[in-house]
């Protein structure tokens, strides 16, 4: 049975045409009972004027002028986000053509929490219907940071904002940051590995982002991952792919390369020049994947038949932020698949 996810998304706020999904008032509203954009108890009169009455109409004109005589220059700086964000999504008939608009600027100029909530409507959009836990856990790294860690040779993904309120409170929210701040011992918290025996309590924490993804090939996590990346192709691009974990590289014709990420990037050009990689830094190589297209009328002329290698990579700090924008930026596609997207 299909279950209902990411609730916080907004998603049932959105309107579907033709197969995509189009931005409302309702959606553009629930943007403003988030932390940046609700008035604190310290806010201005202003700041407190502008939230009630994009509130009761969220698609009310606002001047520049406006913007400008908010009090607190963080909370002006918010808003002219949530102004830009809310006029860009209004410009385009879907948030699907939306998204891929931006990657074809020459910068994104659209505040990060804002590109991840266009990306996990989507997500959200091309896994509906799905009652796998898996499918779902591995869609959060299409818009949440994520810590990786390694046991026993298996590569473990936790949320980074969730690792990092359990290390600062226990997990007991702020009577456990209180409690800390007097030196309290708090007892530590585990987050779950997904697995079999757990994964049908993921829909009744879904917003808690607290379960484990173990990323390693063979493991039911990485096999989740690189179908979550074979629908946002699909979805995205219009074109079909199949997309597998490999542990990896093993091509002496080796054509292509997608970075999921900026240090992926880095390491996999600078081993297809052929330089020298320190293994500490390989040692960050999360996950590796094969991707190959089911059509080679898709591919530019040089790639048809051979495989596309895609790889994750985290941080010196274990922090891995996926970058979904390149699978649809940086694929050798020929200029009629292009054209589909």
């Amino acid at each position: 049975m299909a279950q209902d996810f990411w609730a916080s998304s907004g998603y049932r706020l959105l309107e579907r045409r033709d197969g995509c999904l189009v931005a409302t008032p309702a959606w553009l509203a629930h943007f403003l009972q988030r932390d940046e954009l609700a008035p604190p108890a310290s806010a201005g009169p202003r700041e407190r004027a502008m939230h009630a009455r994009l509130s009761r109409d969220p698609m009310a004109p606002v001047a520049a002028s406006t913007l400008e005589d908010i009090e607190d220059a963080d909370a002006r700086d918010n808003w002219r986000e949530f102004v830009r964000f809310r006029e860009r999504v209004r410009a385009f008939p879907t948030l699907e053509a939306c998204y891929l608009d931006l990657f074809r600027r020459q910068a994104v100029d659209l505040a990060p929490p804002f590109v991840d909530a266009l990306a996990q409507a989507i997500v959200r959009h091309v896994l509906d219907g799905t009652d796998d836990a898996w499918l779902c856990r591995a869609g959060e790294l299409f818009f949440r940071r994520q810590r990786v860690g390694t046991e026993g040779g298996r590569a473990l993904a936790g949320d980074a904002a969730t690792l990092e309120l359990y290390n600062d409170t226990g997990g007991f929210g702020a009577v456990g940051r209180l409690l800390k701040q007097q030196d309290t011992a708090l007892p530590a918290v585990k987050m779950d590995v997904l697995n079999a025996e757990n994964a049908p309590f993921y829909f009744l924490r879904d917003e808690l982002y607290g379960f484990v993804l173990d990323l390693t090939p063979g493991e039911r996590g990485a096999s989740a991952l690189a179908a979550v990346m074979q629908r946002w192709l699909a979805h995205l691009a219009g074109i079909d792919v199949t997309i597998e974990p490999v542990s990896s590289v093993q091509d002496e014709r080796w054509r292509w390369h997608v970075g999921l990420d900026v240090e992926a990037t880095a390491i996999l050009n600078a081993l297809y020049e052929g330089e020298d990689v320190a293994a500490e830094r390989l040692e960050r190589v999360v996950a590796l994947f094969r991707l190959r297209f089911r059509d080679d009328g898709d591919a530019l002329p040089a790639v048809a038949g051979k495989p596309v290698w895609l790889a994750l990579a985290c941080r010196p700090d274990r922090t891995l932020k996926m970058k979904p924008q390149n699978l649809l930026a940086n694929l050798p596609l020929a200029a009629s698949a292009a054209a589909r997207g």
